[in-house]
């Protein structure tokens, strides 16, 4: 059967219904050393990322899982949606270790220019994205909050085995034995792609500092001018809230699980001391004195 790209999000749905019926211990599996979703992403979706031709004009969004994917997924439909004069259409979620083993048929399908995204290592990424010059646009979150957020993510998701506890998902973080593998694996590899002029990194944090400065650095990036009317439109359009408001129409069911607290800093209601002290250290051992470190701003929001 050839692939339709209008049964994707059926095909989705339906792997979410299977998940209730799978115990725990057979939610994930393990390729190449990284620990994955065995019903969203098996290993013949992985394999067959290897045939995905990617466009120059592509836009793939990368994003470790919970810092920000979603909210910059809705972020950037409207800044595309402002530049082309037309809604851009986009598959929910647009990952495409999700679209399965007929991924290069499913994007083919899909018209230009393609909103695309992934929660794979930046060494797992189709090589076409970096050999045809796709803009890659990043985004990246402290490590408390992401870890936070990732330890209740799991415990709502049905494809994901619920933690047993917070101190055994606290462990499994920093030891990378979790989905899509180590926060500090990822946040390294981009570390060495920050000097390519298609990549471009961006915080969760900065977005909520000051969203309208980050659609005008987002839009400069994606080579599209907008007026200072439309920045504001997307910045109005995309907070948080906004966001989490119109989750059930773009997420459905899934809505309250992908957007839950949005917040910076929730991290201190959740770690011991002794927790932080450890994450400290990590953050100093693999980000200090890197630019994706200074990036994070760290000391000001995890000290």
């Amino acid at each position: 059967m050839s692939a339709n790209v209008a049964e994707l999000p059926a095909r989705l749905a339906s792997r979410l219904r299977r998940a209730r019926d799978l115990r725990d211990e057979e939610k994930l599996y393990r390729h190449r050393g990284v620990l994955y979703p065995l019903l969203m992403c098996p290993p013949e979706h992985l394999s067959a990322l290897e045939g995905v031709t990617a466009r120059e004009d592509d836009v793939l969004l990368v994003a470790y899982p919970k810092c920000g994917f979603n909210w910059m997924v809705g972020v950037l439909k409207q800044i595309l949606t402002q530049a082309m004069g037309r809604t851009i259409d986009t598959i929910m979620p647009p990952l495409i270790e999700f679209f399965g083993p007929d991924v290069a048929q499913v994007m083919d399908q899909m018209a230009s220019p393609r909103l695309l995204g992934t929660h794979m290592h930046p060494d797992n990424i189709p090589a076409s994205f970096y050999a045809n010059k796709s803009k890659i646009l990043v985004i990246f979150r402290n490590p408390k909050d992401t870890l936070v957020s990732f330890y209740h993510f799991c415990n709502s998701n049905p494809v994901l085995p619920s933690s047993t506890s917070w101190d055994s998902f606290y462990g499994n973080f920093l030891s990378g034995e979790v989905p899509w593998g180590s926060y500090f694996d990822h946040a390294l590899a981009w570390e060495q792609k920050m000097a390519d002029p298609n990549v471009m990194i961006v915080t969760y944090e900065q977005l909520k500092q000051d969203l309208g400065e980050s659609v005008r650095h987002i839009s400069s990036f994606l080579d599209v001018e907008l007026s200072d009317a439309q920045v504001q439109l997307v910045s109005d359009g995309s907070t948080f809230a906004a966001m989490k408001e119109s989750s059930q129409m773009s997420h459905g069911p899934m809505g309250n699980i992908f957007f839950r607290k949005g917040e910076i800093g929730d991290w201190r209601n959740h770690f011991t001391e002794e927790q932080s002290h450890k994450m400290d250290q990590a953050f100093s051992k693999h980000l200090a004195g890197t630019r994706l470190g200074r990036l994070l701003d760290y000391e000001l929001h995890c000290k």
